[in-house]
């Protein structure tokens, strides 16, 4: 489940296949791994350059 997390699969789709709610899943698995906050910011990074 982290690993799905990590690649950027949705939490929401996450949880679904697990059969788990999003608040339990993001309690259980989303830990904070090494480069996740890189990850995040260049996503982010992605996601905003595509309103300029």
């Amino acid at each position: 489940m982290s690993f799905w997390l990590r690649s950027g699969v949705d939490p929401a789709e996450c949880a679904r296949r697990a059969g788990h709610s999003i608040a339990l899943l993001l309690r259980v698995h989303a830990k904070c791994p090494d480069g996740a906050m890189e990850a995040a910011n260049h996503r982010i990074t992605e996601g905003l350059s595509e309103w300029d």
